[in-house]
C-alpha cells in the first residue's frame, strides 16, 4: 500500500476495519492528546488510531513516533505481522504523520518499543483474535478449529477452504476499545529476526528518503537571517532587537521573489536556491547590541553552573545519611564538569511548506515531535491544529532535537508569504549556531567511607539547566514571549544503581543558560560520568579490582549476569587499576570499566536496557591524544525485535559517546555560540574509530527495553577510567582533550616528585 498517497479516510471508504487500543501506557500519557483533531478523530480510545486492514489484506499500522535512522519502521512491522499473523511485506508503517498517526508524544526517552509499541501490539493481538471468531462464524466451526496464518483464515477439516483478512472484515463496522488483557502472541516467525531495514533499500539508491529530496511543482527556495546572539535564549532580546532592514542591499540579486520581515523573523524567498543563499549573505541588517551570556568557557564553566539560581528536589535521602558523613574517617568528594554538546547533525536541517489553500497548510518535516510542532505551528500561523498536516520524513540524525522544528515553521511562514511551496534549507554555521544545545551540568559528589575505604553514605548534587527551548519562529515573531522555562531533567539515573548504605541525592534545577533541548542520554550520561569515575577512584583507594569493588554494591542479578558475560568476552584480568609505568614510556596503555542502567522519564522514571563497558585506551604521554583502540559493550534489552537494530543502535551509541567524551565542547564569546563549523566543533573522524565488539545478553522471555540510549551512559567514565588506568590520571571534565590530559599529566608528575 502507498502510504502516502491514501488518506485514513479513503481507507475507510474501502471498507476496510480499523482497531485501536484504548489504554495508554502511563509514562507517555500525558503526552498524549485525548481530543480529536477535527479534521479525522483519531484519539487514543477510537478505532481509527492504531492499524488498518484493507480489502486487498494490506495492512497499514500508524504510530505517532517517528524513525530517526534507529530501525524503528522495520520494527515496529516486525511486531504487528507476528500479531497479527501477516507476511511482513504485507505491513506498512506510517510514522508521525499527523493526519493519520495518533498522538503519541515526541520520540525521545528510548520509549518507542518500551512503551509506544505496546497499544500497536495490543491493537494487532485483538484483531487477530477478532478474525478468528469472524472466521469461526464464516465457517461453521469452533474458534479452536481456526488458523491465523499470512493474512488468511482456514479451518480445521475443511481442506482447501480459506478465506483472507480483507474479505473477512468487508462490510464490518466494529469500534472496539481495547482488551487490556489481550494475551500477546508467542509465535515469533519475524520478532528476534534481523530483518533488513526497509528504509535502507532507498537510501542507498538515490531515493526519495529524506526530507531534503522533497520536491513539489513551483516550487521557491527560502533563506533565514538570525540575529547575532547565536544560540542564546531567554537572556536575549528576541523578538524585539531588530532596528534596520537594507532591502536594497540586495536589489542587485537576481530571482528574488520576497523578503519577509515579521518582528524578528528575516526570511528572504527566491526562484533558485543559489539566489536565496546570495541574498542571505547579502542583506545588510541592524540588531540592537547584546553581549549577556555568561563566561561558559572551558576554563569559566564549572564557576557558572555554580553560581546558577537553582531550586533544589531532593530525589532521596535515607535516615542517618547526615549522621554517617559526619562520623565517616575517610571522605572523597569530586566535582564533575560536563560541557554543553551540539547534535552536530551532518546535515542542516531542511522543511518544505505549501498552502494547498489559505487555509490549509501542508508541511514536510524532519520533527522527533510532529504531533507537538503542529500545536506551535498552529500557535505562530494563528491556524487550528486541523489545518495543518505535517508529512514526517527522515532527516539528518541528531538523536535530540536539532533545528529541525525551527526550520520547518520557517518554511511556512514564507510559504504563507508568497502563497506558493516554499523550501528552506539552513546553513552550516545556522544549524551549529542555532541549534538547541544538550545542556553542561554540575555534578558535586561526597562519599564518607570507613578506614578500609567501605561506603558509609554517599551524597550527590547534580546541577542541570533546563533544556526546554521554544521553536525558534515564535519567539523571534513575537509569537510567545521570551521567558525562561525551568523543567524538570536533571534526574535521569541520577540515584546510582549500587545499594550504598545511605544516599543523600539532590537534583538542582536551573533556568536555561543559552537555547538547550534533549540530547541522546540526558542527564543520564552527565550523571554516570559522576556515579562511575567516583567509584572507580575508591576502589582504587581500597587497593581492589574496580569491577570486584563494584560487585559489593551491585544487587541487580540481571547487572551482575552482564557484567560476568562482559568480563569473560574481554578477558577482564582482575587487579587494582593503574600501575607504575616507566618513566620513559610514551604510549600507556590502560583498561577502564562502566556500568549502567538507564532511567528516563519524569522522575523516578523507568528503566530501559542495562549496558556495561570495557574499554582499552591509549595514552601518548607527548602529545596529549586518547585513543579508544576498542570497546566491549554488553546490552541486555530483554526480548529484542530486530538484534540487527539493536546492534546498530549499540555501535552508534559508541561511536558518538566516544567522540563527546573525546572532543565535543560548543564553545561561546560573550553573546554567540562560537562553534559554528567543523573546524571549531570536531567530532571523531572516520579513521578514529574504536573497534567495537557488542555482546547483545539473550533474555527472549523478558519485557522489551528501550535500546535508544542506553549503550551511551557509561561511555565517558570508562574512558576516563582507563585512562586513570593507564597514566594514573583521573579527569573530572569532558571533553578528554589533548591539551586536558597534558596539563593533568604534568600536575601528575609534580605531585610524584
Amino acid at each position: 500500500m502507498n502510504q502516502m498517497g491514501m488518506t485514513r479516510r479513503q481507507m475507510l471508504k474501502m471498507g476496510g476495519i480499523l482497531m485501536v487500543c484504548s489504554a495508554i501506557p502511563a509514562p507517555l500519557l500525558a503526552a498524549a492528546s485525548q481530543e480529536s483533531d477535527g479534521a479525522f478523530d483519531k484519539p487514543l480510545d477510537r478505532l481509527s488510531s492504531f492499524i488498518a486492514i484493507a480489502p486487498d489484506g494490506s495492512v497499514t499500522a500508524f504510530s505517532g513516533h517517528v524513525d530517526l535512522g534507529t530501525g524503528i519502521r522495520t520494527a515496529l512491522a516486525q511486531l504487528v505481522a507476528d500479531e497479527l499473523a501477516v507476511a511482513f511485506d504485507s505491513v506498512t508503517m506510517v510514522l508521525g504523520d499527523t493526519d493519520k498517526t495518533p498522538d503519541q508524544g515526541p520520540t525521545i526517552a528510548s520509549a518507542t518499543i518500551q512503551v509506544a509499541a505496546i497499544p500497536l501490539r495490543q491493537a494487532a493481538a485483538q484483531l487477530r483474535t477478532l478474525l478468528i471468531r469472524l472466521g469461526a462464524e464464516h465457517f461453521g466451526v469452533s474458534v479452536q478449529n481456526m488458523e491465523a496464518k499470512d493474512g488468511r483464515l482456514y479451518p480445521a477439516g475443511k481442506a482447501g477452504e480459506s478465506i483472507g483478512y480483507g474479505e473477512m472484515v468487508q462490510g464490518q463496522s466494529l469500534v472496539l476499545p481495547l482488551d487490556s488483557d489481550i494475551l500477546l502472541t508467542r509465535e515469533r516467525r519475524y520478532i528476534g529476526q534481523p530483518v533488513p531495514r526497509v528504509d535502507i533499500p532507498a537510501k542507498v539508491s538515490g531515493g526519495t528518503a529524506f526530507v531534503h529530496d522533497i520536491r513539489l511543482p513551483g516550487m521557491l527556495h527560502g533563506r533565514v537571517v538570525r540575529p547575532p546572539y547565536v544560540g542564546a535564549d531567554s537572556s536575549a532580546p528576541l523578538g524585539h532587537s531588530l532596528v534596520s532592514v537594507d532591502k536594497d542591499s540586495i536589489a542587485h540579486i537576481k530571482g528574488i521573489v520576497k523578503l519577509v520581515v515579521i518582528g524578528d523573523f528575516i526570511g528572504i524567498v527566491a526562484q533558485r536556491e543559489e539566489q536565496a543563499i546570495a541574498a542571505m549573505y547579502a542583506l545588510k541588517v541592524e540588531w540592537k547590541p547584546w553581549s549577556g551570556l555568561p563566561d561558559l568557557s572551558r576554563k569559566g564553566l564549572h564557576q557558572t553552573l555554580s553560581d546558577l539560581p537553582k531550586t533544589p528536589r531532593q530525589l532521596r535521602k535515607d535516615e542517618g545519611a547526615d549522621d554517617a558523613w559526619n562520623q565517616s574517617p575517610v571522605r572523597l568528594s569530586r566535582d564533575y564538569v560536563w560541557p554543553f554538546h551540539a547534535h552536530a547533525s551532518i546535515g542542516p536541517s531542511c522543511a518544505v511548506a505549501h498552502f494547498t489553500d489559505p487555509q490549509h497548510l501542508e508541511l514536510w518535516s524532519g520533527s522527533q515531535a510532529p504531533h507537538d510542532l503542529r500545536k506551535e505551528l498552529a500557535t505562530l500561523m494563528k491556524m487550528d491544529e486541523p489545518q495543518i498536516v505535517i508529512h514526517r520524513h527522515e532527516a539528518s540524525g541528531c538523536y535530540g532535537r536539532n533545528c529541525a522544528d525551527d526550520v520547518t515553521a520557517d518554511a511556512a511562514l514564507l510559504a504563507r508569504a508568497v502563497g506558493k511551496p516554499v523550501r528552506v534549507q539552513l546553513m552550516r554555521e545556522q544549524e551549529m549556531g542555532w541549534e538547541p544545545k544538550g545542556t553542561g551540568q554540575l555534578i558535586r559528589l561526597q562519599g564518607g567511607l570507613t578506614q578500609n575505604h567501605e561506603v558509609n553514605v554517599y551524597r550527590m548534587q547534580t546541577c542541570y539547566p533546563s533544556n526546554g527551548s521554544t521553536t525558534l519562529a515564535l519567539l523571534l515573531t513575537g509569537a510567545v514571549d521570551n521567558q525562561p522555562v525551568v523543567l524538570q531533567m536533571g534526574d535521569r539515573t541520577a540515584i546510582p544503581q549500587y545499594q550504598y548504605p545511605k544516599m543523600d541525592v539532590v537534583c538542582e534545577d536551573a533556568a536555561p543558560v543559552v537555547r538547550s533541548s534533549w540530547l541522546r542520554g540526558v542527564s543520564a550520561l552527565p550523571n554516570v560520568f559522576a556515579h562511575e569515575s567516583w567509584i572507580d577512584e575508591v576502589a582504587w583507594m581500597a587497593g581492589v579490582d574496580p569491577i570486584a569493588y563494584r560487585l559489593r554494591y551491585l544487587k541487580d542479578p540481571r547487572a551482575i549476569a552482564m557484567v560476568a558475560a562482559l568480563k569473560k568476552r574481554a578477558d577482564w584480568q582482575e587487579g587494582a587499576a593503574y600501575q607504575q609505568r616507566p618513566r620513559d614510556q610514551r604510549i600507556l596503555k590502560g583498561r577502564g570499566f562502566a556500568y549502567a542502567r538507564y532511567f528516563h522519564s519524569k522522575f523516578p522514571g523507568f528503566g530501559a536496557a542495562w549496558a556495561s563497558w570495557i574499554c582499552d585506551v591509549s595514552v601518548d604521554t607527548q602529545t596529549g591524544q586518547v585513543t579508544v583502540d576498542r570497546v566491549f559493550v554488553a546490552h541486555d534489552c530483554g526480548m529484542m525485535v530486530n538484534p540487527a537494530g539493536v546492534r546498530h543502535q549499540v555501535h552508534g551509541n559508541v561511536i558518538q559517546s566516544t567522540s563527546r567524551a573525546l572532543k565535543e565542547f560548543v564553545s561561546f564569546n560573550s553573546g554567540a555560540v562560537t562553534s559554528a563549523d567543523w573546524g571549531g566543533y570536531p567530532i571523531l573522524r572516520f579513521d578514529e574509530l574504536p573497534e567495537v565488539d557488542v555482546l547483545l545478553i539473550e533474555n527472549p522471555d523478558q519485557p522489551l527495553m528501550g535500546a535508544g540510549e542506553s549503550a551511551s551512559v557509561p561511555s565517558a567514565a570508562a574512558i576516563a577510567n582507563a585512562i586513570f588506568d593507564a597514566a594514573g590520571i583521573r579527569l573530572t571534565e569532558v571533553p578528554f582533550t589533548p591539551k586536558q590530559v597534558l596539563a593533568a599529566l604534568r600536575n601528575h608528575r609534580e605531585k610524584a616528585q
